[in-house]
């Protein structure tokens, strides 16, 4: 543990502590608390979670959560979800048995048998306590010719994390390959000897915002040191970062030059060497290579250099190979949503185009084709209705593609098509509750300004009276909260537990996620925040005004930046609340710029270093707005350490602020996980038994 805990503060060295800060207050007297790793910090935590730990460990509920999530996510038949790639189906897996993971591997074929029969390739438990390091597992890319992958890995779950090259053929790591040393970092092969990467070079070679700001190709069997550089960003942009696409078409390799969290600058490279900038759209979102052509979605409404207009969220395609190669561009509409309906989900694939497109939150799938005369023709694939769609996988080297179809009260199935339609179900999972007894209901709210905010309920059939109710949403950087079946770590995991003990539970789809494509987004962006805030209060009050609840018995929960969400709601709105969770939160609004990758989301947010965006920032930032005196409803404060991106110092300072003004407020801080629920499938059903247990405990659910 020594070794791990020392590896995640060298990652963090880079951060700026928070001292002296003129705008923010230099006095304030929680800022000792941004010393992650210092001891004093470090103590008082181990404290406060010691004392959070015997209020709410003991209870039953917390018991009954914890062993329901921790079923739930060691499932043998839960569905191993894989990526594909030349005729390879790769799995990485954890139950009881793998506690900290297995990457495997089993064919295409194979994979679709009731028992596949897998091929482990590490074994991260085994890895771990050979090394003597907590590593979690961040992911693999292979080389196109399939011989090798980059392994990255990260110890205690940060976003830091080293790459070490792995061999198929003798499943081991190579002592003469390709590795990079702990930092934030990108990596793509270029080739199967050639590699673009982006990390930390030392002084200098970082954004504000904590990432690489230099790329840079390394040829096999050369020194680090002679890796040439083939592009650098601003110091004041997001990211420098590499990608490349690969398939029976060739190779396309890229470079985004991120300018905002939202806009970027997109480079090829030329086959001969050198760059060319890509005349797309500063809003574009890439979203794969097929047969040559880029797939892309707009943020905006945009007029291409060859005279075409695409309307805000469509679906484009580009002619990028031939334009590297010197042909003009050429672009091409696949699909234009409409005001309820937005692009999720894209696979570009060997010959076809597969995206899931939501209509009122609720999903299918599509495939498109390129025809002879080069225009894309669509159509609607057969798959299930009144839930969540979402392309699980493509292989750009064969015909298959994967999607999964799931509900809050449908366990998800897995379909495959082989090129020709329509798919097939391959794989479901069993049910990990009786959904007999239970309802899923669709609602709208009306917000502030008169906008409709969809709103799903999930509660007992035959509900009779106010229940407690716990109420969750997002609400920011486009992402989008559809129906599940509770195995994302992130959203409520196991809430049958809380359901069958007389609860219900509520996940609003209000402005800033991308329910409605991004639109939806931009209208809560930077001076508009208060729109999402109003939504969620506006959510809680349909809520309390149909009768499902009272004041007093509903809880709001989120996470990240759902943390902002639920401690504004909580000083803007105390009188409707009865109990809040923030989990992994970000809170001061007026200094988040200064810690983690915080500088990167100015363009969500707003720059509090600017004065006109100071002032929004200031009307709702709830670190500021906190104050004694005040009826706020009790809050649980849960984060981890490890977590190098929001990091642990806002939850710690709002929680002790509040605990200091006579507020009731718990804190709970886990040493890894980096900014996610847990590196284990127990420390999320410990970080969900908390959760659930602090509800209980405040709303009445025993």
């Amino acid at each position: 543990m020594i070794g791990r805990a020392l590896l995640v503060a060298l990652a963090l060295a880079t951060v700026p502590a928070l001292a002296a800060d003129s705008h923010a207050g230099d006095h304030d007297p929680y800022l000792w608390l941004s010393d992650i790793h210092g001891a004093r910090a470090m103590a008082w935590a181990r404290q406060q979670t010691a004392r959070s730990d015997a209020v709410l460990r003991s209870t039953p509920l917390y018991n009954a959560v914890h062993d329901a999530v921790l079923k739930s996510l060691n499932v043998k038949d839960r569905i191993p979800m894989v990526t594909l790639d030349h005729g390879w189906a790769y799995n990485f897996w954890q139950d009881a048995a793998h506690v900290r993971g297995v990457w495997r591997r089993t064919t295409i074929a194979d994979y679709a048998n009731a028992a596949p029969h897998w091929q482990t390739l590490i074994d991260l438990d085994a890895l771990d306590a050979r090394e003597k390091t907590d590593f979690v597992w961040q992911g693999a890319t292979c080389a196109p010719g399939g011989k090798t992958c980059l392994i990255q890995l990260s110890p205690g779950g940060g976003d830091a994390a080293i790459v070490r090259e792995f061999d198929l053929k003798t499943r081991g790591f190579l002592p003469d390959g390709f590795s990079l040393k702990l930092a934030k970092l990108q990596t793509a092969w270029l080739d199967a000897d050639t590699l673009l990467f982006a990390t930390d070079f030392g002084a200098g070679s970082m954004t504000r915002s904590s990432y690489p700001r230099i790329v840079k190709l390394w040829k096999r069997g050369t020194p680090l040191g002679a890796a040439r550089t083939i592009f650098t960003a601003a110091k004041t942009d997001v990211a420098a970062s590499p990608s490349a696409f690969h398939g029976p078409y060739g190779s396309v390799a890229l470079i985004e030059q991120a300018l905002t969290f939202f806009t970027s600058r997109w480079v090829a490279l030329k086959p001969g060497g050198g760059t060319v900038t890509l005349p797309l759209p500063q809003g574009a979102v890439i979203r794969g290579v097929t047969q040559g052509d880029l797939i892309f979605t707009t943020r905006d409404a945009w007029n291409s250099p060859d005279g075409h207009k695409f309307a805000q969220g469509a679906l484009a395609a580009f002619n990028v190979q031939d334009f590297v190669r010197g042909a003009p561009p050429r672009f091409t509409l696949l699909y234009t949503p409409d005001a309820t309906s937005t692009v999720e989900d894209v696979g570009a694939g060997q010959g076809a185009v597969y995206v899931a497109i939501f209509e009122n939150v609720v999903g299918t799938i599509h495939v498109f084709r390129r025809q002879g005369d080069g225009r894309w023709q669509g159509k609607t694939l057969p798959m299930p209705k009144g839930g969540s769609t979402a392309v699980a996988a493509v292989d750009a080297f064969g015909p298959q593609a994967q999607f999964t179809f799931e509900s809050y009260l449908t366990p998800p199935t897995l379909y495959q098509t082989d090129g020709n339609d329509p798919p097939r179900a391959i794989k479901s999972q069993k049910p990990v509750f009786d959904a007999s007894g239970l309802a899923a209901d669709q609602h709208w709210a009306t917000s502030k300004d008169g906008t409709k905010i969809p709103y799903f309920l999930i509660h007992k059939k035959g509900r009779s009276g106010p229940v407690p109710t716990i109420l969750y949403a997002y609400g920011g950087f486009e992402l989008s909260l559809f129906p599940i079946y509770w195995n994302d770590g992130h959203r409520p995991l196991a809430p049958w537990t809380w359901i069958e003990r007389g609860g219900a539970l509520a996940i609003a789809n209000i402005r800033g996620g991308g329910e409605f494509g991004p639109a939806w987004h931009q209208a809560a962006l930077k001076e508009h925040r208060q729109r999402a805030f109003d939504d969620f209060a506006a959510v809680a009050r349909d809520l309390q005004s149909r009768g499902v609840t009272t004041p007093k018995q509903t809880g709001i929960v989120g996470a990240s930046n759902g943390g902002v969400l639920v401690t504004v709601t909580m000083t803007q709105h105390p009188e409707l609340l009865g109990a809040v969770v923030a989990q992994r939160p970000l809170v001061d609004m007026l200094r988040y710029t200064r810690f983690g990758a915080g500088a990167s989301w100015v363009a969500e947010y707003g720059d509090p270093a600017i004065p006109a965006q100071r002032a929004y920032l200031a009307r709702y930032s709830a670190y500021q707005h906190v104050k004694p005196g005040a009826a706020y409803p009790p809050a649980l404060f849960i984060t981890e350490t490890s977590d190098d991106r929001v990091t642990p110092v806002w939850a710690r300072m709002m929680a002790a602020k509040m605990q200091a003004q006579g507020h009731d407020a718990l804190f709970n801080e886990d040493a890894e996980g980096g900014h996610g629920p847990g590196a284990t499938n127990r420390a999320q059903a410990a970080m969900w038994a908390l959760t659930y247990a602090y509800f209980g405990r405040e709303l009445g659910v025993r």
